[in-house]
This record gives structure tokens, C-alpha cells and sequence, in this order.
């Protein structure tokens, strides 16, 4: 569960890191890190964003931004290991940016990629979102 809060706030994150939202989205997640070193988090979040408007410019940033997304995840995951009361907080912060986006006339999109590798005749089973799996006349 908060593999893919983290999942889906550093997609947030690193979608907005170029766009308008780049001040409100640092503010915010800064606040996470309140009591962490938020200094070095946003030293971080600047440099990110550099890299990830440098390779804008130069039309090659998918590879950077799923870096990026990857890189993330794992803070924000650790983040939450470490500080659980910060789960509330990240699902505002989601909630939040994606009504202001709605709010300015802006459609965010997140990009997720799943991949499955079975063998032995195993099955595997992908949803971004909800699924529901039939099997033998049973749900």
C-alpha cells in the first residue's frame, strides 16, 4: 500500500518538476522533510530539476524522468518507513496538486509501466487500477 503511495506521489513529483506547479509541489514536499534536513531534499529537488529541463530542451528526457520517478519512490518509501505519520500527509499533498491542476485548466497525466515475467506456466496479473480475475466460474 505505501509502495504505491510512494509510487504514485514521485510520479506526481517529477511531473510538475518543470511545469508551474514547481514552487507549490517543492514547498510541499519539503514539509516532509521538515525535521529530516530539508536543506539537502531541496538542494536535490533543484538539481532534478535542472537535469530534467536540460534534457527537455535537448528532446530526450524519458529515460531521465523514469529515473527520476524510480529515484523518488525509494526516498519517499524510505521516508515513510521511517515516518509513518507522514502518510497523511503525502495523500493531501496528491490530493491537492491534482485538484490544483484541474483547477488551471491543466490535464495531468501519470505514467506507470508494469511488466510481468512468468515461467512454468504461472500466471501473472497487471492492473494500474482495479481488477477483478475470473477463474473456474469464481471471482
Amino acid at each position: 500500500m505505501t509502495g504505491g503511495l510512494a509510487a504514485a506521489a514521485a510520479g506526481r513529483l517529477i511531473d510538475l518538476l518543470t511545469t508551474d506547479g514547481w514552487t507549490a509541489i517543492k514547498a510541499s514536499v519539503l514539509a516532509l522533510w521538515r525535521h529530516s534536513h530539508p536543506e539537502r531534499v531541496e538542494a536535490e529537488l533543484v538539481e532534478a530539476r535542472g537535469e530534467l529541463l536540460r534534457a527537455e530542451q535537448a528532446g530526450d528526457s524519458v529515460e531521465l524522468q523514469r529515473l527520476l520517478v524510480a529515484e523518488w519512490q525509494a526516498r519517499l518509501a524510505r521516508l515513510i518507513a521511517v515516518r509513518p505519520d507522514v502518510i497523511d500527509e503525502l495523500r493531501a499533498l496528491l490530493l491537492q496538486e491534482s485538484h490544483d491542476a484541474g483547477s488551471t485548466g491543466q490535464r495531468t497525466t501519470i505514467s506507470t509501466t508494469l511488466e510481468a515475467h512468468v515461467s512454468g506456466g504461472g500466471d501473472a496479473y497487471l492492473a494500474g487500477r482495479d481488477m477483478t480475475i475470473t477463474k473456474d466460474g469464481a471471482a
